[in-house]
């Protein structure tokens, strides 16, 4: 058993393979490193054979999406520890080092989110992850170094070791036990928000995620699905609702999500505002995939939820009406209530 795999999904990505697949060859010693082909129709799986014949190929029988695409491709992989990784994400020197040290003394942790900045734009955040995940108590996700539209730059403000809620999927690190005990991503999501459920998951099963500031990658972000793109509006909406049903404490869960979709008919109708009607109608679409879903969503609930999932209780209300728009200014605003 290899002790670190590092896992790459792709589906028609050979101009992101040869542009980053080097950069997690260089700098992954030690670590068994696969390309995970979602029935690519491209000549991706011939370009990694002929170039980088020391990576190995798992072929998916189709395009499964992240979800299934990543459940089915490590039934096939034997290693300690995971490290799912984004095909257009840049790797750096001594990436894996500080991630495999943690592992090693803290026998609890079983997720670990590394620095993620912009490939772009490398002194700032990038949106997907930035330093870390949470959620507030109506399931909107945000980060650290990133809430909604407004990314930070990294002045080293995120320089440390944390606790998170979850960890962003471009570059997520779980140990191979727990992820086989939590039955891997939800296949039913196709992708998007995925992580945040598995995170959810194992944080009722009191595992433990954090965040390591000394492995730092590069992401490029929407190589596969751009932000704009109304089917990402259509996927993150709807699994957010749908792991809401699953992972909420029993206390309150009708009034969570209940408030929840009515925060998502305001998003609805800003959207139209916008003249972003494709978006609006995503959103209408996401609410009616939820209602034929819901009976099943609620049949996966486990015996025990964790009562304080959440940082706090509307990022939304914060962001848009408080107008706090930086992981600091929302945090000190915490620290204020408590005292």
């Amino acid at each position: 058993m290899d002790k670190i795999a590092v896992v790459i999904l792709n589906w028609n990505g050979v101009k992101l393979l040869e542009q980053f697949l080097p950069s997690v060859i260089q700098f992954s010693e030690g670590a068994a490193i696969y390309v995970a082909d979602n029935d690519s129709t491209d000549n991706s799986v011939a370009f990694v054979t002929e170039k980088f014949p020391t990576v190995k190929i798992v072929k998916n029988s189709g395009n499964h999406g992240f979800a299934k695409g990543y459940n089915d491709a490590l039934q096939h992989i034997n290693a300690e520890i995971y490290a799912l990784v984004n095909s257009d994400i840049e790797v750096t020197e001594n990436w894996l080092k500080p991630i495999l040290e943690t592992f090693e003394q803290e026998k609890q942790t079983a997720i670990i989110q590394p620095k993620i900045l912009d490939f772009k734009n490398k002194e700032y955040f990038e949106y997907a992850g930035a330093a870390g995940g949470f959620i507030d108590k109506y399931g909107f996700p945000f980060c650290r170094g990133r809430v909604f539209e407004t990314v930070e730059k990294d002045n080293g403000q995120y320089d440390d070791n944390i606790e998170l809620f979850w960890a962003s999927g471009a570059c997520f690190f779980i140990r191979k036990n727990v992820y086989h005990e939590l039955g891997g991503f939800d296949e039913s999501f196709f992708a998007h928000q995925e992580e945040i459920d598995l995170c959810w998951r194992a944080a009722n099963e009191g595992h433990i995620i954090k965040y390591n500031s000394q492995s730092v990658v590069f992401h490029v972000g929407g190589a596969t699905l751009q932000q704009g793109n109304p089917k990402k509006t259509y996927l993150n909406f709807r699994n957010s609702l749908l792991m809401m049903v699953k992972n909420l404490p029993k206390r309150g869960l009708f009034w969570v999500i209940f408030f929840r979709m009515v925060l998502d008919g305001i998003a609805g109708i800003r959207f139209l505002t916008q003249g972003k009607f494709a978006h609006t109608f995503a959103i209408l679409k996401a609410h009616f995939s939820f209602y034929c879903l819901s009976l099943k969503y609620f049949k996966k609930r486990k015996d025990f939820q964790i009562q304080q999932y959440y940082m706090v209780k509307s990022i939304v209300f914060l962001y848009y009406i408080r107008k706090l728009a930086l992981f600091k200014e929302i945090f000190n605003s915490i620290q204020n209530i408590k005292s």
